[in-house]
């Protein structure tokens, strides 16, 4: 088992190789940040990393309360009951089951409760679909969630690790998601770096640390009736607390970074970004043939990088604006589809740009929708349209 010295260089930190999937990933991550509570409601494509978890419940590998609900709704129920007193929990859905939970999801960001939510991302219907899209994880956008995606089985297991630091942070105190990409992740084998036990709960907050608890001893209600000039302060309140996760997402990225080797220093991943005139911007798996497109076009003579989006929300909008600010046109690909309107990750890239005042030509892709392969000549053709076009910035590929 391979080892390495702590930050403090006082002992030995054991890390373990093993090759999972991204849901098995997931799985790993929650029963090395132990919570106290469980609840989930099976749903293709999530229902392994459930499972994993009922196993490690079972065998008494986790101390936890698996808690067995009849439905997508009453499981983010459970889990908001359970936080609301103080414990540490996890869930995880997907598609229609975070549209059958959407409505106490809310909930559980205007409480200010620190839930962590796994969302293998799924095609909505109809018609039905079981493959990967963004636009189950795009609902949430306006909730209050603190939004992370990863891209691989080793970011689930990371991002994971991480949701809960930013969530617990008493500067921030909101429920965090995780999604990835159903099938190309959710259920891909590769070989993850799994953090010893001891490093994990070195990293998280204790638990037991929360002051916005119900208590026995200190009654108080949770989510009553507020009047006008309450509610604005309450909501002001989420906005205050979202804006303090900027900080709280780099901080713990970067002490990330340094207890397991992997860069989490920025909120994305750049690829041959420094000199680059031109940009993919995208989220997800599909970004590994994004990356031998910008090579090719790169070949090419083509001054091309790549940005992939790691945290969603709170949108790193000054951190982007500093690589595609200067840019001369950016393809922002985005695996949802949009009817009546940009889709949202163009839309967040337009407000970077026009917000630092940059002049910056977009040219909005839809692909990879309900699972579609997007491959290298996929990514090559779009710049290619890009080019092409003089105007418009709508391009569906199918």
């Amino acid at each position: 088992m391979p080892c390495r010295c702590d930050k403090y260089g006082k002992r030995e930190v054991k890390r373990l190789k093993k090759v999972l999937t991204g849901n098995y990933a997931a799985a790993y991550a929650v029963k090395a940040a132990k919570p106290d509570v469980i609840s989930a409601y099976p749903i293709t494509p999530q229902t392994p990393i459930i499972e994993k978890l009922s196993e490690f419940v079972d065998s008494g590998e986790l101390d936890a309360r698996f808690v067995r609900v009849e439905s997508e709704h009453s499981a983010m129920a459970a889990v908001i009951g359970a936080s609301a007193v103080g414990a540490r929990t996890y869930t995880a859905t997907s598609s229609q089951g975070l549209f059958y939970m959407y409505e106490v999801c809310w909930w559980a960001a205007g409480a200010r409760l620190p839930i962590v939510m796994g969302l293998v991302t799924r095609a909505l219907g109809p018609p039905w679909s079981i493959w990967s899209e963004h636009t189950d994880f795009y609902a949430m956008r306006d909730s209050g969630w603190v939004m992370f995606f990863a891209s691989s089985a080793q970011e689930v297991y990371d991002l994971t690790l991480q949701a809960y630091r930013v969530a617990e942070n008493s500067d921030v105190l909101l429920p965090a998601m995780v999604g990835w990409d159903a099938f190309e992740v959710s259920h891909t084998f590769e070989p993850v770096d799994l953090l010893d036990e001891n490093v994990v709960k070195d990293y998280l907050p204790p638990k037991g640390g929360r002051t916005n608890i119900l208590d026995y001893e200190e009654p108080a209600s949770l989510g009553n009736l507020a009047y006008p000039d309450d509610y604005i302060k309450i909501r002001h309140e989420l906005y205050v607390a979202s804006k303090n996760a900027h900080r709280a997402i780099r901080e713990s990225g970067e002490l990330f970074t340094k207890i397991s080797n992997r860069d989490y220093s920025k909120p994305f991943e750049c690829y041959r970004c420094e000199d680059a005139k031109f940009f993919y911007v995208l989220m997800g798996s599909i970004a590994g043939e994004a990356f031998e497109a910008v090579d090719y076009l790169r070949s090419k003579g083509v001054d091309i990088g790549l940005v992939r989006v790691r945290v969603y929300r709170p949108f790193p909008y000054k951190e982007l604006a500093q690589v595609i600010g200067d840019a001369k046109g950016v393809v922002v690909v985005n695996r949802a589809s949009r009817f009546g309107g940009f889709a949202p990750l163009t839309e967040d890239v337009y407000a970077t740009l026009r917000d630092c005042g940059a002049e910056v030509r977009v040219f909005e892709v839809v692909a990879g929708v309900g699972g579609v392969d997007v491959i290298k000549e996929d990514f090559v053709g779009m710049f290619r349209e890009f080019e092409k076009r003089k105007k418009g910035s709508i391009w569906w590929v199918r």
